[in-house]
């Protein structure tokens, strides 16, 4: 059975029209469904089954808390098949604009901080964003952004340079304040709704982890970049709305600096292997500003200082600096 049988054996609708929405770096597809003046989306994740699970489990989560996360209209989990509500098209990467940033932001990271507060998901066990699950994603980047994107052969002095280093910023994100973490809390997946609500979408890969994950993910965007001044502000907000027992500005500034280079360098892996791995050539436009933020952050701390200026050397030539 494909969607559209499902969506008229299943759902029973009919006289609708299907139309494909942007999808995300996965397998999974989503298309808008109108029916007349309703409108729904349909998520087809038959390549990807098992990511429906986690997504109903705490799109429910989310919901009992209060925040805007899509309703399950109908689902078939064993066919990868749900229909939930439509956010319309109001994403943040095309909201976004100088002059309201910093209202949109702080929308968001009021939602995040309910959101990080979520521990009880009926029906699924959220997982350990562990420091070896960490270093094993920064393995990944090596192989998959060094070695094959860029081509690179590593002498083994270069590779025990790039352990330590990967040692270290997983094991300083796993000290942490642990809370609920979305994984993916950027522009591509918050939507604008109306009176100030922000709504959440691809949460279906969340973790307990790092306090500072989605707060770096949301305000070091891969996708758009803001000033750092503006960053700052936010970063320093939204400390003290978290009111964190015996963790200071600095450390906390310390904390989501760090945890950027280990979520940039997660990213990076992630652009390339679409490109080497599924001929995917749509996320390569976001590797420089990724990088940047990497080389900008890693020159601050003295134990991501030789990984910055290896990564500054190897890139030099090519088109991703």
């Amino acid at each position: 059975m494909n969607l559209t049988d499902w969506l008229n054996e299943q759902c029973r609708l009919t006289d609708y029209q299907l139309s494909p929405l942007a999808g995300d770096a996965s397998f999974r597809r989503y298309f808008r469904v109108k029916q007349d003046k309703i409108s729904y989306v349909a998520m087809d994740a038959s390549k990807e089954q098992a990511s429906c699970v986690p997504f109903v489990a705490i799109a429910n989560a989310l919901r009992a808390e209060g925040l805007q996360a899509p309703e399950i209209i109908a689902s078939d989990l064993s066919k990868g098949f749900l229909l939930l509500t439509d956010f319309g098209d109001r994403l943040y990467l095309r909201e976004l604009n100088a002059g309201n940033a910093k209202a949109l932001y702080s929308q968001a990271l009021d939602a995040l901080l309910i959101l990080q507060r979520c521990r009880n998901v009926d029906g699924w066990s959220v997982p350990l964003f562990t420091a070896d699950f960490m270093y094993q994603e920064l393995l990944r980047f090596q192989e998959w952004f060094l070695e094959k994107y860029l081509n690179l052969s590593l002498p083994e002095t270069i590779q025990q340079m790039l352990s330590n280093t990967f040692h270290f910023l997983a094991n300083t994100a796993a000290n942490q304040t642990q809370v609920f973490m979305h994984r993916d809390f950027h522009s591509a997946n918050l939507m604008v709704l109306p009176n100030h609500q922000t709504g959440i979408l691809d949460f279906q890969d969340a973790f307990i982890g790092p306090v500072t994950y989605d707060l770096v993910s949301l305000l070091r965007d891969c996708y758009i970049s803001w000033p750092e001044n503006l960053v700052n502000e936010l970063v320093l907000s939204y400390w003290k709305n978290l009111a964190l027992p015996n963790v200071a500005a600095e450390e906390f500034v310390r904390w989501f600096d760090l945890m950027g280079m280990q979520r940039h360098l997660k990213c990076l892996l992630t652009f390339s292997r679409k490109f080497c791995r599924d001929h995917d050539v749509n996320y390569l436009k976001y590797i420089p500003r990724t990088l940047q933020y990497v080389k900008t952050v890693g020159m601050r701390y003295p134990e991501c200082r030789e990984l910055t200026e290896f990564l500054t050397e190897v890139t030099k030539e090519q088109c991703v600096q």
